[in-house]
């Protein structure tokens, strides 16, 4: 079984999304951190997997297919980390294609909205960053925003133009919860709750979300992450406690320079998480040290 007291990263992204940095050099940075077990987790892609996990087994690090699926509910946005699926069983990979098409639907009504704002048009500059043009999202955006000197940072971006209400945010539906949590499942899959604290629900919407989460196989949500404060880490560590759901640790690294924990550096979970790789079976993974 794997240990519970290991240095574990179970959600990050590289250039396969909207990270800057390769899939195989993301295990070369959590090593230089003491990372033991991994997942790689980009949005609404497992194109990085083979490359990661190749890179994980070569320096004997623990390593777990991952993916980021972006779902609709309550009229937010959320995000829904998968661990542990098999992409050649089920439906997963070919409804993830479908998702990448209309992320680059939505980009072209991005850019009409920043333009229509009087800001230039940066779709190119934008599709650069992305690499794969169906893998756009608003992140890349805000990089060439930066880059055209339209504003000094990430975060002034997307506080200006990218969020709910700005000109650039398009809203757009995406996966109901049911069905990517069935997508996950249906692959061999563990579905975890994203950084929780970030959606901006009241408690009786929240409280709603985790129950349907729960009621569709959800098991654990993210209780570490770069995101969250110390209250919001102690907050969902109760909650996890409370509904007995398992805790899981990501960095949810982006970039060295636009995220808040480096790759492996997440802060530990509190005492009385229940780890949710406590238990996994060693062989469910490539790499490992143990």
């Amino acid at each position: 079984m794997v240990p519970q007291d290991i240095n574990v990263d179970l959600h990050m992204h590289s250039t396969a999304s909207d990270g800057v940095v390769a899939p195989c050099e993301l295990v070369e940075r959590g090593l230089a951190n003491g990372l033991e077990l991994m997942a790689l987790t980009d949005h609404d892609t497992i194109d990085g997997l083979a490359q990661a996990r190749q890179a994980a087994m070569d320096s004997r690090v623990g390593f777990l297919n991952g993916v980021e699926i972006s779902v609709s509910w309550g009229g937010e946005t959320l995000h829904l980390v998968g661990l542990g699926f098999d992409p050649s069983r089920g439906p997963l990979a070919s409804n993830l294609q479908q998702l990448q098409i209309s992320r680059r639907e939505r980009a072209g009504d991005m850019d009409a909205g920043l333009q229509a704002h009087g800001l230039p048009s940066v779709l190119n500059e934008a599709m650069a960053y992305a690499g794969n043009p169906n893998l756009i999202g608003r992140t890349h955006f805000a990089r060439a925003l930066v880059a055209r000197g339209v504003c000094h940072h990430i975060q002034e971006v997307f506080d200006r133009f990218l969020t709910p209400g700005k000109p650039g945010y398009v809203p757009h539906q995406w996966a109901s919860l049911s069905e990517a949590m069935g997508w996950i499942h249906d692959s061999g899959g563990l579905s975890v709750l994203a950084h929780p604290a970030r959606y901006k629900f009241a408690d009786t919407a929240r409280w709603a979300l985790l129950q349907e989460f729960m009621a569709l196989g959800g098991r654990a949500i993210e209780v570490s992450t770069g995101s969250h404060s110390y209250t919001d880490t102690q907050r969902y560590r109760q909650i996890s406690v409370e509904l007995g759901l398992k805790a899981s640790r990501g960095s949810d690294f982006h970039s060295p320079t636009e995220s808040r924990c480096d790759v492996g550096a997440a802060p530990v979970l509190p005492d009385g998480c229940d780890p949710v790789w406590s238990g996994w079976p060693v062989d469910k993974l490539c790499g490992l040290r143990w």
